[in-house]
């Protein structure tokens, strides 16, 4: 297993888990942080949908590699970040309730990611857990809700929780501080560079989950 960061991840074409059984947690780790789309919950190509559906109006060529690069920025700050490199003047409020109602049309399909969410359950009331995630609130309730998870996380912090989003520690130093762990002794679960990057700027050891389990963005 790869428990580093090596680059930016590639994208096959089908949905795969490697030969392993389980991911192992280091015995110094003493607290899980967990990210949420693309982690444990296979949300990501209707996610990429949503947005594509979103910015099509303003002419943005919303690529897969785009898309993986803005992974784990929340809604406005994709939005503001879009602005900046296509020289469009999008509302960030707008935009953000389109691509919003469209992934709500598709959340019902979600289905968790078995390689990481086996983590949960083997862990669940032996470490500490947590999701640190670049959802809103509401979105990573209902995406909870329908994977059937809620009830393994009491420490749920989303874009509504800070002030800084991913690549800044912010969102997983906040669910550290409330599992009241040191962050030296937590390892975080991502498949985003910039959630990678933030978990690492904290820290904390980091699991690729782009090891394991890899995917293809379609239209």
């Amino acid at each position: 297993m790869a428990i580093i960061i090596n680059g930016i991840p590639s994208i096959i074409l089908i949905f795969a888990t490697y030969k392993i059984n389980m991911i192992e947690i280091p015995k110094n780790v003493k607290g899980l942080i967990f990210d949420l789309d693309g982690t444990i919950a296979n949300t990501m190509q209707n996610h990429f949908l949503s947005w594509r559906e979103a910015l099509s109006p303003f002419g943005i060529d919303f690529t897969a590699e785009l898309f993986k690069s803005l992974t784990g920025k929340p809604r406005e700050a994709t939005i503001l970040k879009l602005n900046e490199l296509f020289g469009t003047k999008m509302d960030p409020a707008t935009v953000g309730k389109v691509k919003g109602e469209t992934f709500k049309k598709m959340v019902h399909q979600t289905q968790e990611i078995s390689i990481v969410a086996d983590v949960v359950r083997k862990y669940h009331n032996v470490l500490p857990m947590s999701i640190g995630t670049g959802s809103t609130k509401n979105g990573a309730k209902k995406t909870l809700e329908v994977i059937e998870m809620s009830h393994f996380f009491d420490i749920v912090i989303t874009s509504n929780d800070i002030e800084n989003p991913k690549p800044h520690p912010e969102t997983f130093l906040k669910c550290a501080a409330l599992m009241q762990i040191n962050p030296t002794d937590c390892i975080v679960f991502e498949d985003g560079i910039l959630g990678m990057q933030a978990a690492e700027t904290a820290g904390m050891q980091v699991v690729d989950v782009n090891e394991y389990f890899k995917m293809e963005f379609t239209v």
